[in-house]
């Protein structure tokens, strides 16, 4: 069986068109090459079936002839093996850039050691003290330790307040995150709808691909995160992603409990149906701090065991405070920082206003007619570094500062030295350290906590660049190789243009000069 005296010009004008074809796709990688997240695409050429193709009554049909090329598919050149890594290593550095951000914001507002810091104002509170024991009659000198000791007291009012102000910041991004969280699963799912509706027609969507990576590498910076795919149809092609299912995952990259997925495609009977929105409700403790993380249909799982999904959520969960009083053992978190300035203002007060009273004031008062030097700002049940503030009847008349001790002689000044001493004497509620050590102490652990996030900071940033790297040299797009590309489409499809050519003037040969001979 002979082919048709056309054959030739149908397999050059085949390819023709799959040069074409391959020419855009090189247009199309070049026009994308500083867009976000493109990925770039190949044009796939498979040879045309052959003729005669084989049949039931001739299944092996010998010396079949070659019918030309044709574009198979155009697909994006992704590794997923890449993407799952880049997405770990994605949560990880986003979740030590939160709690390094988080850290350095107490740093910042402590501002330790420093000349406004509150330790320099105790420091000169104490030294305010030894001034009086050379000036017990001095009205000045008396009126600086009022003073002082009001700077002290308002200093501890500033941080409590300064730091609670950074709380709520920190909730606000929590709510903020939780809403940004919804709206990618949401987007998500309507880029997994928009697929469904074309792989069946055997066609493959790499520009909504593209988006929908996009998206799910922007989850990735909130929990650590598995994406799960699913066939969108018999009928759609072998490579096509399909569905995405979106599964969070612990810190060590194993499923929570039996599984939990923010959206969940397999096996649902609406896509629309899919999604399981995340939520996080607070506690009703003084600092209400998050008692549950939750996923809407998996509330049979642990109130705070989406803590382990490590991200900018679990993060921010940890600086604001979790669990029954936002506190952990071991954990530096701002619950923590305020709960010890008030334990500090607390015993600062009582040992203070303990040794005030064993002393006599100026008009000869001593026990309980001494006036407590710290007293509570407005109401409370008990002194906090919020509410601590100087004796207003001291602060008017500073003779009332206890600065003697009683049967040791007119005007000595015995108990402004005790006073001084309180400073540095150990108190068991303090962790048997002083005053002024413990506060030392609770700087050098945020120090060192915030020099932790940091340098995990800089080394998880450092394994997320090179993962991304790796993954921008399968994916992206090389200038130089589609130039070499579009070389290689050009020649080819010159060369198929010339075979037309040549086949032209075959035909013309044959139609227009043959049979001439006799006439």
């Amino acid at each position: 069986m002979s082919m048709g005296t056309f054959h030739g010009l149908e397999v050059a004008k085949k390819a023709l068109f799959a040069q074409q074809r391959g020419l855009y796709t090189t247009g199309h990688n070049i026009a994308n090459v500083n867009t976000d997240g493109y990925s770039r695409q190949r044009a796939n050429f498979t040879t045309s079936q052959p003729y005669p193709p084989q049949t039931f009554f001739k299944p092996k049909m010998p010396g079949q002839i070659g019918t030309g090329v044709e574009i198979g598919t155009v697909e994006r050149v992704r590794d997923q093996f890449l993407d799952f890594q880049y997405r770990i290593e994605n949560s990880r550095a986003s979740y030590w850039a939160k709690r390094s951000e988080a850290l350095s914001r107490m740093e910042e507002l402590l501002n330790e050691p420093s000349d406004n810091g509150l330790a320099k104002t105790i420091d000169r509170f104490w030294q305010s003290l030894h001034d009086l024991v050379d000036n017990v009659d001095n009205a000045g000198a008396r009126s600086v330790v009022a003073q002082r000791g009001l700077a002290v007291a308002e200093t501890l009012n500033y941080l409590s307040r300064s730091l609670q102000s950074i709380r709520m910041d920190l909730r606000d991004q929590i709510d903020v995150s939780v809403g940004r969280v919804n709206s990618l699963i949401r987007q998500i799912n309507d880029i997994n709808e928009q697929i469904a509706k074309i792989e069946p027609h055997g066609l493959l969507p790499n520009d909504l691909y593209d988006a929908r990576d996009r998206l799910i590498d922007e989850l990735s910076n909130y929990f650590n995160i598995r994406v799960h795919y699913t066939s969108s149809s018999p009928g759609a092609p072998e490579i096509a992603d399909g569905l995405a299912s979106i599964e969070l995952l612990d810190s060590r990259g194993n499923s929570i409990g039996n599984g939990v997925f923010l959206l969940d495609v397999r096996g649902v009977g609406s896509i629309k149906d899919a999604i399981n929105e995340l939520y996080v409700e607070y506690g009703d403790d003084p600092y209400k701090s998050v008692s549950k993380i939750g996923v809407k249909g998996y509330e049979g799982i642990d109130d705070l065991a989406l803590l382990d999904s490590i991200g900018q959520i679990s993060a921010l969960a940890r600086a604001y405070g979790y669990g029954d009083d936002g506190m952990e053992e071991g954990e530096v978190n701002y619950p923590y920082i305020l709960s010890e300035l008030d334990k500090l203002a607390r015993e600062l007060a009582k040992a203070f206003n303990e040794q005030h009273k064993a002393g006599v004031d100026l008009y000869g008062n001593s026990g309980d007619d001494v006036e407590d030097f710290f007293i509570i700002n407005g109401d409370g049940a008990e002194i906090t570094a919020e509410n601590i503030t100087v004796n207003p009847n001291i602060l008017k008349d500073p003779n009332l500062i206890a600065a003697s001790l009683p049967d040791q002689g007119s005007r000595n000044a015995n108990n402004a030295l005790e006073l001084a001493n309180v400073f540095d004497k150990e108190i068991a509620n303090l962790k048997d350290s002083s005053i002024r050590n413990f506060y030392t102490l609770l700087i050098g652990e945020i120090g060192v906590k915030g020099q932790e996030a940091v340098r995990m900071k800089e080394n998880t940033e450092i394994l997320r660049t090179q993962v991304e790297e790796q993954r921008m040299s399968v994916s992206a797009v090389s200038l130089d190789e589609e130039m070499t590309n579009l070389i290689r489409f050009q020649h080819a499809y010159n060369a198929a243009a010339r075979n037309i050519t040549a086949l032209d003037e075959m035909l013309d040969r044959i139609i227009n000069n043959m049979g001439l001979v006799g006439r």
